[in-house]
């Protein structure tokens, strides 16, 4: 089979993109990786690696290779099989971007990226008000405002933490085309439509409305405004855009918490409530209502998981058997609410520590690294936000265990590879002449 370069350059990065936007909806996007891999082993001969995109695939694929080191660990060998599909997307990401890291367009990428996804939600926005009429009025109304997000969320497919997580990487990016578009004096009709899709992305971070989501969002403009604009605009117009984004956002920002005051009293009383009974939340009265999102739940789990952890060093207890033994440690303690509703480690370092020993946090905090490492290699802002909003939402969440989180990174992190790649021959060859 034969094909133009051209062609495959532009059915390459068509993949990249579609990919990237489908990544919310894990059974389409499974698909798509399938036929994206199989795409890539029939044109295989167009990859090309080098020794740094080896260092590379084995750093993206790092998650992939401690699940198969430590595979003897597991309980259970279709339980640990399980376990192990889950990570098959790094290593496709990771052979095939690398491998044709010299064709990858990241900010055209990026920008179709931002731009569907936008639409897409905005998409599933009038249809949630169309078919869920009940939930928008008793959300107008001010009623049950803490359930708002993760209807919206379960309407689509995805948990409300993990949806927000992919929307404040699509907000800071919406703000760098907003920057860049000032920057270049572009056509002011598509100005207007980077604005327009800037606030539209941040209006459904408010709406879905998790914290660690909208914590990063807010980060990442202050990574993008400073680290984008103070060295490619003078200080006036530095000032004057500061000006207007302050306003823009601080306008948003004002008229959603009137119509949710609930987010003064999550972001406050909520989030700090009951701290003094870490460990012991069957002694509050209906726990379900008052600490089910509170940080004392998450600290309760990460008590038990640290002291699960240290019983079973140096090795773990195995990928497949992280939740099952952490939920029967909840029993064994007399948690009884933990253990009603089962939860997950919500630390990703503390998850590896348990399934896979001293050697979990390590390949996590290599996993992550090599993206902040890539972020402050090329000084771009988009990267480093990339790297920061990962590495908080794995502190209070354990996104190396979902789809969404695995796929997600891996992809992102593939691309960052790829551009990395591309400055660094860029560099070489300058240096040459």
């Amino acid at each position: 089979m034969t094909i133009s370069e051209k062609n495959f350059n532009k059915i390459f990065n068509g993949f990249l993109i579609v990919l990237a936007i489908t990544m919310i909806f894990r059974k389409p996007c499974t698909l798509l990786i399938i036929v994206f891999a199989i795409f890539n082993l029939l044109f295989v001969k167009k990859t090309n690696y080098t020794k740094q995109s080896l260092i590379l695939m084995v750093l993206i694929a790092s998650p992939l290779l401690i699940e198969i080191i430590m595979f003897w660990n597991n309980d259970s060998f279709l339980k640990g099989l399980k376990s192990l599909e889950k990570y098959s997307s790094l290593l496709v990401f990771s052979v095939f971007i690398l491998g044709n890291y010299q064709r990858i367009r990241f900010y055209k990428i990026l920008r179709f990226y931002t731009i569907a996804t936008t639409i897409l939600l905005l998409f599933f926005f009038f249809r949630f008000v169309i078919y869920y009429p009940e939930l928008m009025n008793k959300y107008l109304n001010g009623i049950d405002l803490w359930e708002m997000g993760y209807a919206f969320s379960n309407s689509i497919g995805i948990h409300a933490p993990a949806l927000n997580m992919h929307l404040a990487f699509v907000s800071i990016s919406c703000l760098y085309f907003v920057l860049e578009g000032f920057r270049t004096n572009g056509q002011k009709v598509l100005r207007w439509i980077n604005c327009f899709v800037f606030v539209l992305s941040f209006f459904f971070i408010l709406f879905v409305n998790t914290r660690m989501a909208l914590f990063n969002a807010l980060i990442g403009f202050i990574l993008v405004f400073f680290g984008e604009v103070f060295r490619k605009y003078n200080y006036r117009k530095v000032l004057g855009l500061l000006g207007i984004l302050i306003v823009v956002l601080g306008t948003v920002f004002f008229f959603f918490v009137q119509k949710n005051p609930y987010m003064k009293e999550k972001y406050s009383s909520v989030t700090f409530a009951y701290m003094d009974k870490v460990g012991k939340l069957d002694e509050i009265e209906n726990p379900e209502a008052k600490v089910f999102n509170s940080l004392v739940t998450r600290v309760s789990i990460w008590k038990s998981a640290w002291e699960l952890s240290l019983q079973y060093l140096p090795f773990g207890v195995g990928a497949s058997d992280g939740k099952p033994e952490l939920v029967k440690y909840f029993k064994q303690t007399k948690q009884h609410f933990l253990a009603k509703y089962e939860f997950p480690t919500h630390n990703q370092f503390l998850d590896y520590l348990l399934k896979f020993g001293i050697l979990g946090p390590i390949i996590v905090l290599l996993y992550i690294g090599t993206i902040g490492y890539l972020g402050i290699d090329l000084k771009n802002a988009i990267v480093f936000s990339f790297f920061f909003l990962f590495f908080t939402s794995n502190l209070t969440d354990d996104f190396l265990l979902r789809f969404d989180g695995i796929a997600f990174s891996g992809l992102w992190m593939s691309v960052f590879a790829s551009y990395w790649m591309q400055k660094n021959t860029a560099d070489k060859d300058l240096k040459g002449l």
